[in-house]
């Protein structure tokens, strides 16, 4: 009898520490991100991320305990890194084209203007570089970060401006708001560019601080730009890779499978839904800046080709650059255009030319 109820304290006790057995867990994640709920990278979250993620925790017996912290209330665009990476926030957009020092090699797309206007390419070929070139995430895991599936690439960069603009001599003299690396696309243009996001630029274009902005339509519909800035130059400086979604490393390691699975099946239908339908949301916002008096026109291609020419070559620059950082810098951009030219895009400079 003894050695029964042993025998069943231990079996008990066996289960009890199993973990495919053990009782549900309760866990808390933060999401950040520096920009607000009006745009679709953010409301994302809300709508599809924390949803997806909960309907893959059913049956597990785990469950998490949200908070959502947009537009500024922890991090401020181009801090959400170090929020995520002190274990602020355990999720979050990082706009890595805000954060070029610590993410050189995620701002590729940055470096080479007049690319595709395809956001959906551009996003592929990155997220592939993540994949083949070590060093892409390495970047990330130095800063207690795990890269799970970028998904953060906004559309075709257009030019707002306060006066129309109908050659590209007419960039010169005007200062013009640009995120981070795109400040360098006014190079040799006879443009001020003036670094600034989309939660600066209204204020800016209302005060005079700028005359205009670089900025993607999806974006600048729902911020209004064009009630300061209603001539919409679309001069085909290319889609790009933004930023990406990002989890905590140490917090996500310590997930159990299960929860674990259910967090990245969560951020796949994140990234899923912010590509889904893209073109359609393009078309919608530039048919509200029209109707909201907006001015739109295309900046003729031989214009174009004036401003490519113009500008120093800014990919081998960046490349060179990073290499002399020993980082994979001429390789990376290497592949990128390899991927755009694979599929079918046309440059108007070739950037590898000596």
């Amino acid at each position: 009898m003894l050695r029964l109820l042993v025998s069943g304290a231990l079996a008990a006790a066996a289960v009890s520490l199993s973990p495919a057995l053990a009782v549900g867990a309760e866990f808390k994640a933060t999401i950040v991100a520096g920009h607000p709920p009006i745009f679709p990278w953010v409301k994302l979250f809300t709508e599809v991320m924390i949803p997806e993620t909960n309907k893959a925790l059913e049956g597990t017996g785990h469950t998490i305990v949200w908070t959502e912290g947009y537009g500024g209330s922890i991090a401020a665009v181009g801090g959400e890194a170090a929020a995520i990476e002190d274990g602020l926030a355990q999720i979050g957009t990082v706009s890595t084209v805000f954060a070029p020092a610590q993410f050189p090699l995620q701002n590729v797309s940055y470096v080479v203007p007049f690319g595709s206007a395809d956001a959906a390419l551009v996003l592929s070929i990155v997220d592939d570089l993540h994949k083949t070139i070590p060093a892409m995430r390495k970047l990330w895991e130095d800063r207690n970060m795990e890269y799970v599936y970028s998904a953060v690439g906004v559309d075709d960069y257009v030019l707002m401006t306060k006066k129309p603009l109908a050659s590209f001599a007419g960039l010169n003299g005007l200062k013009i708001g640009a995120p981070g690396p795109a400040v360098n696309w006014l190079k040799g243009t006879g443009a001020v560019g003036v670094s600034g996001n989309l939660t600066t630029y209204y204020n800016d274009l209302q005060t005079g601080v700028i005359d205009g902005a670089i900025v993607f339509a999806t974006a600048a519909a729902p911020a209004k730009l064009f009630e300061q800035a209603k001539y919409v130059t679309k001069a085909r400086l290319g889609a790009q890779y933004s930023g990406a979604t990002i989890v905590n490393k140490e917090w996500f390691d310590s997930l159990p499978p299960e929860v674990k699975a259910a967090v990245t099946k969560g951020l796949q239908a994140y990234a899923s839904g912010y590509m889904a339908n893209l073109q359609a949301r393009l078309d919608a916002a530039m048919k509200a800046m029209e109707a909201g008096g907006a001015v739109i026109s295309e900046l003729p291609e031989a214009e174009r080709a004036k401003w490519a020419a113009a500008l120093p070559n800014l990919p081998m620059e960046w490349a060179k650059d990073q290499d002399a950082k020993g980082l994979p810098g001429t390789d990376v951009l290497a592949a990128f255009l390899d991927g755009l030219r694979k599929a079918g895009t046309t440059l108007p400079r070739d950037w590898q030319a000596k």
